[in-house]
């Protein structure tokens, strides 16, 4: 087992999670609207949604594995050359961090299972995933489907203890959007560095 890679995938997934996306700004917007609780609830819905991506992409890269390891490599190279992608998508994008939209008021189980389909209907988290998680299986002896739920659960939990600081703390971070109006463009950037290092990561390394 290949300690140095759970890290690696630890630290990269924390990245990832920490660069404010859709789910993130959503479990934010629920907990400055209407209280913190509705945006742990909101963020529980969406890591369960991990699951499901967790599972598809587990099962269906190591039926690839079985098959051949040059239609793997293809596989980390289509990951690669997605999170590029990403990269100068993030490059020409104007994104910035909008948190004047007021959230409706919903019940909490209403507002989890919202997180949940979000997440699972959301085909993009599948790409990502199945681009992501293959450049970091970590051992030789260990069976592929296992260590998927093995990265998959590491990121659920790094995900849902972000998700609830950021609801923990969501008023101080709305604060700092609003007294900071250029952390747009550095997080641009930040973003752009990640998604390349990655990409460099899962193919060489």
């Amino acid at each position: 087992m290949n300690y140095e890679t759970l890290i690696s995938f630890l630290g990269a997934s924390l990245l990832l999670t920490i660069m404010p996306g859709p789910d993130l700004i959503y479990v934010l917007v629920q907990s400055i609207t209407n209280g913190k609780k509705y945006g742990i609830v909101t963020g529980f819905g969406l890591v369960t949604g991990i699951l499901i991506h967790t599972t598809l992409v587990a099962f269906g890269v190591s039926a690839i594995l079985k098959t051949s390891e040059n239609l793997f490599f293809i596989i980390k190279l289509f990951g690669a050359l997605y999170l590029v992608y990403l990269a100068y998508q993030t490059f020409i994008s104007n994104e910035k961090i909008l948190l004047n939209a007021k959230a409706e008021k919903k019940g909490l189980l209403k507002l989890y299972k919202q997180g949940f389909i979000m997440n699972v209907l959301n085909p993009k988290v599948s790409i990502f995933f199945l681009a992501f998680f293959p450049g970091f299986l970590y051992s030789t002896t260990q069976n592929t489907i296992v260590q998927f739920y093995v990265l998959g659960f590491i990121f659920i939990l790094q995900s849902l203890i972000i998700f609830t600081i950021v609801s923990t703390l969501s008023g101080k971070f709305s604060n700092y959007l609003k007294q900071h109006p250029t952390f747009n463009k550095r997080l641009k950037w930040v973003k752009i560095f990640v998604f390349i290092a990655m990409a460099v990561f899962i193919l060489f390394f």
